[in-house]
């Protein structure tokens, strides 16, 4: 993977996991309740998840190319038409409410272990991501050296930064996270990416 391609998968990895949903409610409802230190179980939880995922993810994009190239391109064009869709859904819906989760209860990992896996966000962004970025003809563990890595530094980041949110500002974390606008910069982030990652695999076939 060379630096262009690694800053696009980056910076879209960056917004993913930044974008708020289901996580980051977990991360922030923890550190609001339970300080940062013991939090960082949830962060963990979330990782596991995010390693498990990005191999599977990997394991399957391997497959689709080997039994066709042509289901490979379909399946970027699905990705990148996901991407818009989760966009235009994310700007319709700016305006609702941060969502509510119950009191943190029994062991911190196990539960943020279950609102990662079940979030569906994460089900279909490893997928369309691995289909966007991932070069066939490139072999694809020499890419996931760089990919996995990258991923999981960036969710790291990202899940202490919503956890240190939620013990810092409390409960002002939710409405700073949740504020309208930049949940729809986000989305806007996700329509761009999927219209030029789309157009490029465009150009490519043609």
């Amino acid at each position: 993977m060379g630096f262009e391609a690694w800053t696009i998968f980056a910076l879209f990895w960056a917004v993913f996991v930044t974008t708020p949903g289901p996580n980051a409610v977990n991360c922030i409802s923890n550190g609001m309740q339970l300080g940062f230190v013991r939090s960082l179980w949830g962060v963990a939880a979330i990782l596991t998840q995010a390693s498990a995922f990005l191999i599977l993810s990997a394991l399957g994009v391997t497959a689709l190319i080997a039994a066709s190239e042509t289901g490979f391109l379909v399946a970027k064009y699905i990705g990148a038409a996901w991407l818009i869709w989760l966009g235009i859904m994310g700007w319709l819906n700016a305006a609702k409410p941060a969502p509510s989760l119950p009191p943190t209860k029994g062991n911190i990992y196990w539960r943020a272990l279950a609102i990662a896996v079940i979030n569906p966000k994460s089900v279909a962004g490893y997928l369309a991501a691995f289909s966007q970025f991932v070069q066939p003809e490139v072999p694809i563990w020499d890419q996931m050296t760089v990919i996995i890595p990258t991923a999981l530094i960036l969710t790291t980041l990202s899940y202490c930064g919503f956890t240190a949110l939620g013990a810092g500002l409390g409960r002002a974390a939710l409405g700073a996270v949740f504020n309208v606008w930049f949940r729809r910069v986000m989305a806007l982030c996700f329509i761009i990416y999927g219209v030029l990652l789309g157009t490029a695999q465009i150009g490519r076939a043609s």
